[in-house]
C-alpha cells in the first residue's frame, strides 16, 4: 500500500529557557482547574465550544480512526430528559448497586443522586466512542484503541475549555444506554461520558482536596 506523507511544518522551536518557562506557566494554569458541581446558566458562545471540540479532535487515535463523537446539547427539553434518566440510574446506584467502599470514597465530595447541573449548565457535551464505523453500503470498519483514544480527546477538550475560562464536570451515570435513545445515536456508538460545561455559579465552593506530589505519580529511571 502506498504511504502518503507530508512535510512537518510550523513546528514550534523554543530554546531551553523558553521551554522551561512555558512548562511552568502551563502547569500553574492547568493546576487551577477544578471540577465544579454548581453552574451558572450564563450563556456561552457556541463558537467557543466549537473551537474547543476541534481541539479535542486533534488527539492521537489508534490507526487515526478518530473514534469519538461529540454531541452538544443546549436544548432545555433534551437536557431535562437527560437529567431525569441520569437521576433514575444514580438513585439506584447510590441505594443498591454501589459497593460501600465506593460510597465511602465519594462521601468527602458530597455527591448524591441529585444532578441539577445537567439542566443548569448551558452545555452538555455527550461523548461517544465509536466501536466500529458503519459505511454507507452497510459494511463495518473496526476501530482500534477506542477507549484510550476517546480518553485522550476528552482530556484535551477539558483542558481547552479550562483555557477559555470555563468550568467542567465529568458525569458518568451507569449504565448510560439511555443516552443513545434520547440523542438518537446508532448502536455502534457507546456513551463514554457527559461533560458538563459552562461558567461556575457565583461563590461556588469545591472540596478541599490536594493533588498528589510528583514523586507519588512519576518515577524517572
Amino acid at each position: 500500500m502506498e504511504k502518503n506523507f507530508i512535510e512537518l511544518i510550523d513546528y514550534p522551536v523554543f530554546n531551553e529557557e523558553e521551554m522551561l518557562d512555558r512548562s511552568k506557566e502551563f502547569y500553574e494554569y492547568v493546576n487551577r482547574r477544578r471540577t465544579v458541581r454548581e453552574f451558572s446558566d450564563r450563556p456561552v458562545s457556541k463558537e467557543i465550544i466549537e473551537n474547543c471540540i476541534k481541539a479535542g479532535g486533534t488527539a492521537p487515535s489508534g490507526a487515526n480512526m478518530q473514534p469519538w463523537r461529540f454531541i452538544v446539547v443546549e436544548n432545555k427539553e433534551i437536557k431535562r430528559r437527560i437529567r431525569i434518566a441520569a437521576e433514575e440510574e444514580e438513585k439506584e446506584f447510590y441505594e443498591s448497586r454501589a459497593p460501600q467502599e465506593w460510597l465511602d470514597a465519594l462521601a468527602p465530595l458530597g455527591t448524591d443522586e441529585h444532578k441539577p447541573f445537567l439542566e443548569t449548565a448551558p452545555y452538555l457535551i455527550v461523548i461517544f466512542e465509536s466501536r466500529f464505523e458503519l459505511l454507507p453500503d452497510g459494511r463495518k470498519v473496526k476501530q482500534y484503541y477506542t477507549k484510550e483514544s476517546v480518553g485522550i480527546a476528552t482530556g484535551i477538550l477539558i483542558t481547552a475549555l479550562h483555557n477559555c475560562g470555563l468550568a467542567t464536570l465529568t458525569h458518568t451515570p451507569s449504565p448510560m444506554n439511555f443516552l443513545n435513545e434520547i440523542l438518537n445515536r446508532p448502536s455502534n456508538e457507546k456513551p463514554y461520558l457527559i461533560l458538563v460545561a459552562g461558567y461556575p455559579a457565583e461563590e461556588v465552593k469545591v472540596p478541599d482536596i490536594k493533588r498528589k506530589k510528583l514523586i507519588e505519580i512519576a518515577q524517572f529511571i
